[in-house]
Order: structure tokens, then C-alpha cells, then sequence
């Protein structure tokens, strides 16, 4: 008896190639992203040998889209996103005004349509979240404040996007596609109905999805089946996007990314990325082997000047709008080099757009090539141009008196007062990092009227503390120049509440050299880092776990330490 079997095969190829590809594309030092999308092209219609089905590849590529955006959702944190919002929705928005209008310029110079001219300039865009967290997470910089601020101004531009991509349907009949905008409607009747459908759709997200997801993964999780949890998240995430299209006209994208932002405020949050993480990677290796699949690799032999000039807008065009935005919002040089390397390249969401833009009839299976070819190049690229942002920085450094003038330039809040009072002055703490962790140290010593002095990068959030009345310093207290100017030579303190522990030392031997006599308070997640800042006798070192285990075991203690008896009467 035979079987169809198209769905396994295209499977089975799928998944094989993309482990070779994958693995080789990881030796090379290169995302194996690349790897993925070579293997779609592979066994794509667009070589020689075996090919795939496409539809089934189709459709596995948008399940592939929803877990995707699932993710992308359950890892949204809008306190990330408004600790940098100063410079990162700014920056982002520009940045992508800009690169869209490079795009959609050299798009009309081809003799393009303007849709497809439109849709080329939006897909060139937006950077890849998934490139951009492995190059910042390889590196040791994810934590930093400049990776916070290159991930929130990422951020922006996914909500940017996704905005896009709601509005690009009731528009496409204007644009020149086949979208709904072609009927008898007005287009602004079809907008407005098109955003209250989205409206409506959040708005029952945010009143019943925020109670009835939470409560529906309790449920689960009281059974103690870890496969019915991982089920029950699935289909939360799928079920949910399934039902926002046919209910909301809502795309599947758009559906996932609220799934997962509104199941992020659950207390089961993290159990479920991390349930959910093995399936979502399959679907998302499958979604970017399908894109591989559109890919028609003759492009490069016949058009090399255009694929020249995709690649050019996405390295060159995009990191000099990014470095002079960055640093037009007065940000050190070495932040806007970081921000800069962050955004030249495209991945995921170029793809959702550029495929949506060809179901619309807007986008041309030639621009989709294109598109393709400049996020290969890019990714591939990518290591290379976040290893040359510090040699570029040295150099410019070097030779160049504006780049050491953008390097230190004056940071208004790098200073403490000159009306701060005597008692932050000599004799007080400066506590490092104003996290979960410093911000309860600083609210007890408030409470106890211990005079602090705080230093932290973010300078958004010096700005807040000082507009409360609290010192406030901001920098890197890796830098000697910071330390001092928390007035570090007369503390009576030293507390470092940030889990930085490649700079942790640093810190120790500047306030060391500074102040002979100052005691040092720290922190550490790592039990054998903990055993040998110890031993080195660097400060009074806390472990989180071994802190937890004191907690815990007082807590126990106390409960049933033995009552004293009464005598009687």
C-alpha cells in the first residue's frame, strides 16, 4: 500500500541538510543561520537534485513564523525597552526611515514598482534579534550597557515591524498587490476597521489572556506531566495565532507575539520558554530552511551589482546612520561602534516581510533573491565586523582628536553636583549597579539614613535618581575616572551589586589603590569564583545560592525552634 509521503521526505531532507550546513557553518565561526538557509537552497527548485515540496515546506514555515514570534514575545521586557527608550526608540525609528528610504530609492532606480520598491526598503530595514543575541551573548557584552541598548533599539524595531505587518494587507490594493484594499471599501474604512480588529484583538489578549493563560498552566502544571505543560504552551501559542487570523484577521505572527508577550507575565514564564525552546528551534530551523528554498542562487552570477548594492545599504548604509544617530544623542563612541555592528546585517523578520510581500503580490521572486542574498552575506559577515569594532576604535583613537573628543565626551550626569552634601561625600557607600539586587540595598540604607553614593551605566535611570534627590553617578566602575567621581579615596564602603565578574576585580583594585583602608562588599553567582575572591581576600563575598540556603533554613528554624514552657499557676 503506498503513502504519500512528500511531508516526511521534505522533513527529512530538511532537517539533514540543516545539520550538516548547521555544523559546518559553526566550525566556520559563523551563525549556522547560514547554515539553515543554505540547506533550503539545496533542496530548493532552484538547484540541481532532489526538491522538497513546497507546500508543505510553506506551511511548516509558518508554523516555523508563530513560534518564532512566540518567542520573540515571551522574551519582551518593556522595563528593558524603557530603561534605554531615550536612545533606542529614536535611534531605531530613524534608522529604519532611513534605510527604507535607501531601499525604496535604489528599488525606483531599478524600475521597480513603488510597492515592491516599499516592501524591498522595509525588509532591508530591520536587523536580526536571533544574530544580534548570539554576537553580544559570544562576545560577553549581552549584560553591558551597550548591549541592552543595541537589544532595546531591537526591540523597537520588532514592534515597529510587527506594526507593518498588520497594516501592510489593507494596503496592499493601493500599493499595487493583491491585498483587500482592492475592493469596494474606502482605504481609510479599511485601515480603521483593520486596527480596531487588532485593538479588540489585544485588548481581550491583555483582559482575559493575561488571567485565563496563567490560570490554564497552573492547571496543567498541577498534573506534574512535563509533557502535558510543553503541550499545553503549544497549543497556547499556536491555537491563540490560528485563532487572532480567522477572528481578527489578525496575522499568524501577530497572534504568536502576543501569545507570548501576555504569557510572559505569568509566574510559569520562564518554564515555558524553556519547555517550549526545543520545538520552537526545530520549527524556526524549518522556517528559515523554507525561506532558503525561495532563494535562486543564479542571482549572484546575474546580478552582482544589485546584490553589491543590498549588501552595501545593510553594512555601510545602516551602521553610518546608526553611528551618527548614537552618537547625536551624545553617546560615547565605543556605544555607537557597538550599536553600529548590531544592525548591519537582516535575518528573520526581513523574510516574514519579504514573504508576506509576495503572497500580497507586491514583491517579486527577484527581490525575494536579493533580499536573500544580502541576508546571507550579512550574517556571514557579521563576526567580522563586531571583531573590527575595537581595532576601528583604537585606530580612530589614535589618529583622530574628534574621536577622542565623541570617546569622552561630557556626560551630564558623569558628575556628581557641585550642591551634593558633605555627607555623600566622605564616609558614605557607593553601591555599584542599581538592579533587583542594588535597588533593595539602596532602599534599606535609605530607610536606615545611610548616606550612598550610586553608580550605574544606565544613564537613563541616573537621570531618574537624581530627579528623586538621590547621588547618583553615572559610567562604568571599571574605569577608575567613575570610581572617583563617586568621591571613592574617602568611602567608608565599597558594595558592588551587579554580577559583573570580568570587571568585578577591576573595580576592587581601583578603590584598593584609591582608598587603602575601604572595605568591599560583593556579590557572585558562581560558587567556585565565590571560593577564590575569597581566598584572595578581596572583600566579603555573597553567593545567591548560599544566601537563599540562609533565608531558607532561618525561615525553617524559627518555625519550629522549641517554645519556652510557662510555668503553671
Amino acid at each position: 500500500m503506498e503513502h504519500d509521503v512528500a511531508l516526511i521526505t521534505t522533513l527529512a531532507a530538511a532537517f539533514g541538510f540543516a545539520l550538516i550546513f548547521g555544523f559546518i557553518a559553526e566550525r566556520l565561526k559563523v551563525p549556522a543561520l547560514v547554515g539553515y538557509l543554505l540547506a533550503g537552497i539545496v533542496i530548493g527548485p532552484a538547484t540541481p537534485g532532489f526538491v522538497a515540496d513546497i507546500s508543505s515546506a510553506s506551511q511548516l514555515s509558518e508554523i516555523g513564523v508563530m513560534l518564532l514570534m512566540f518567542g520573540v514575545g515571551l522574551h519582551f521586557s518593556m522595563d528593558d525597552l524603557l530603561s534605554v527608550k531615550r536612545i533606542a526608540l529614536p535611534g531605531a525609528v530613524v534608522q529604519m526611515s532611513l534605510a527604507t528610504v535607501l531601499g525604496l530609492g535604489i528599488g525606483l532606480w531599478w524600475g521597480w514598482s513603488m510597492g515592491a520598491s516599499l516592501i524591498f526598503g522595509l525588509s532591508l530595514s530591520c536587523a536580526s534579534t536571533v544574530v544580534l543575541l548570539k554576537a553580544l551573548e559570544s562576545r560577553g557584552i549581552l549584560e553591558s550597557m551597550n548591549g541592552r541598548i543595541a537589544v532595546g533599539w531591537l526591540v523597537v524595531e520588532d514592534l515597529a515591524t510587527v506594526l507593518i505587518l498588520v497594516l501592510l494587507p489593507p494596503l496592499a490594493g493601493v500599493l499595487g498587490g493583491s491585498g483587500p484594499a482592492d475592493g469596494a471599501a474606502p482605504l481609510w474604512q479599511t485601515i480603521g476597521r483593520t486596527l480596531l480588529e487588532v485593538a479588540a484583538f489585544i485588548a481581550l489578549m491583555l483582559i482575559v489572556g493575561r488571567r485565563a493563560l496563567p490560570w490554564l498552566l497552573w492547571q496543567v502544571a498541577r498534573t506534574g506531566s512535563r509533557e502535558l505543560f510543553t503541550l499545553a504552551v503549544i497549543a497556547a501559542a499556536i491555537s491563540i495565532a490560528y485563532g487572532a487570523a480567522q477572528l481578527f484577521s489578525v496575522s499568524f505572527a501577530l497572534g504568536a507575539f502576543f501569545a507570548g508577550t501576555v504569557m510572559r507575565n505569568s509566574e510559569f514564564s520562564h518554564r515555558a520558554a524553556e519547555e517550549s525552546l526545543p520545538l520552537r528551534d526545530a520549527f524556526s530551523v524549518l522556517f528559515f530552511v523554507s525561506v532558503g528554498m525561495l532563494f535562486d542562487p543564479a542571482i549572484l552570477l546575474e546580478q552582482p551589482l544589485q546584490v553589491l548594492a543590498v549588501v552595501a545599504i545593510i553594512i555601510v548604509g545602516k551602521s553610518i546612520a546608526a553611528l551618527g544617530l548614537v552618537l547625536a544623542l551624545r553617546y560615547p563612541l565605543n556605544t555607537a561602534l557597538t550599536v553600529a555592528a548590531s544592525l548591519a546585517q537582516i535575518g528573520e523578520f526581513s523574510f516574514i516581510l519579504a514573504g508576506l510581500g509576495l503572497s500580497l503580490g507586491l514583491f517579486s521572486t527577484e527581490g525575494m533573491s536579493l533580499v536573500l542574498a544580502g541576508a546571507l552575506i550579512s550574517i556571514a559577515l557579521n563576526p567580522f565586523v563586531f571583531a573590527a569594532v575595537e581595532p576601528i576604535r583604537q585606530w580612530a583613537l589614535r589618529y583622530s582628536a574628534l574621536a577622542r573628543n565623541l570617546e569622552s565626551r561630557e556626560d551630564p550626569y558623569a558628575q556628581l553636583p557641585i550642591s551634593t552634601e558633605r555627607k555623600y561625600l566622605e564616609g558614605q557607600v557607593v553601591l555599584v549597579g542599581y538592579g533587583r539586587v542594588g535597588r533593595r540595598i539602596a532602599e534599606a540604607m535609605q530607610e536606615m539614613d545611610i548616606p550612598h553614593v550610586i553608580v550605574e551605566q544606565n544613564r537613563e535611570q541616573v537621570e531618574t535618581l537624581r530627579k528623586t534627590g538621590k547621588a547618583a553617578v553615572s559610567g562604568n566602575a571599571a574605569e577608575p575616572a567613575v570610581l572617583i567621581q563617586a568621591h571613592i579615596a574617602h568611602a567608608a564602603m565599597l558594595v558592588i551589586a551587579t554580577p559583573d565578574a570580568i570587571n568585578l576585580r577591576q573595580m576592587a583594585d581601583t578603590a584598593k589603590t584609591l582608598n587603602p583602608g575601604i572595605e568591599i562588599v560583593l556579590r557572585t553567582h558562581n560558587e567556585d569564583e565565590s571560593e577564590l575572591l575569597r581566598k584572595e581576600g578581596i572583600g566579603t563575598v555573597f553567593l545567591g545560592e548560599e544566601e537563599l540556603a540562609h533565608g531558607m533554613t532561618k525561615h525553617v528554624l524559627q518555625r519550629f525552634a522549641p517554645r519556652p514552657v510557662t510555668a503553671a499557676a
